[in-house]
């Protein structure tokens, strides 16, 4: 028996997908959860083989963060991303987050059986649309080599959209995180490059290639 959790804001969403899978033979839903806090409670309950995580949860909070930080958690955990979602900020930055495949919300239910069935038996799977990025991705087609290889991936990734001219919040909705938690970033990027403020950072940036379009 494959049990899953389904981390998702929307209620109807929610009762949608869990009258689909209890519908299949040798699936049952386990648990739900709206948000982080949540989440984390009901997987640590569990310990489902499978959760379904949507990118963006109630009170603004984020599946990237939510992925993260149940990875962080349990590094064998399975988290199956099924999001509206479909650029390539958001499927990097699942997958940097940990998980095993990317679903679009407009899947079918047939693609969402097999995805569930094939995440739980620890394959990685990503819908048809989003299925190039990530080979790119897991074949390093967008690995250049680090200009400041201080910082993490994802502070190059705040770091580049900063550079590009985007705001705290336009950041957070681009790499599904939450604005404290680009804040935090920030912080970290202007100290581990020794600079004074947002605006050194972004001319330090622009002189190594970043912001690009």
């Amino acid at each position: 028996m494959i049990r899953v959790v389904i981390v998702d804001d929307h209620p109807m969403f929610r009762m949608g997908v869990r009258s689909l899978l209890l519908s299949l033979n040798g699936i049952e839903v386990a648990g739900e959860a709206a948000d982080l806090p949540a989440a984390l409670d009901v997987v640590a309950a569990v310990r489902p083989d499978v959760v379904l995580m949507d990118l963006h949860l109630e009170d603004g909070g984020s599946g990237v963060e939510a992925t993260a930080a149940l990875v962080r958690r349990d590094p064998q955990v399975r988290i199956l991303v099924v999001t509206m979602l479909d650029d390539d900020d958001s499927v990097f930055a699942a997958m940097r987050a940990g998980a095993r495949g990317y679903l679009l919300k407009n899947a079918s239910p047939d693609e969402l059986e097999r995805a569930v069935r094939a995440v739980a038996n620890g394959d990685v799977l990503f819908s048809g649309p989003v299925a190039q990025r990530a080979l790119g991705f897991l074949t390093g087609a967008r690995t250049a080599g680090s200009p400041f290889p201080e910082l993490t991936q994802r502070e190059l990734d705040v770091l580049d959209l900063v550079a590009r001219g985007l705001d705290n919040l336009a950041v957070a909705r681009r790499l599904s995180l939450s604005d404290k938690t680009v804040r935090n970033y920030l912080s970290a990027i202007l100290a581990k490059l020794r600079v004074a403020d947002r605006a050194q950072a972004i001319v330090r940036a622009r002189e190594a290639g970043l912001g690009g379009a």
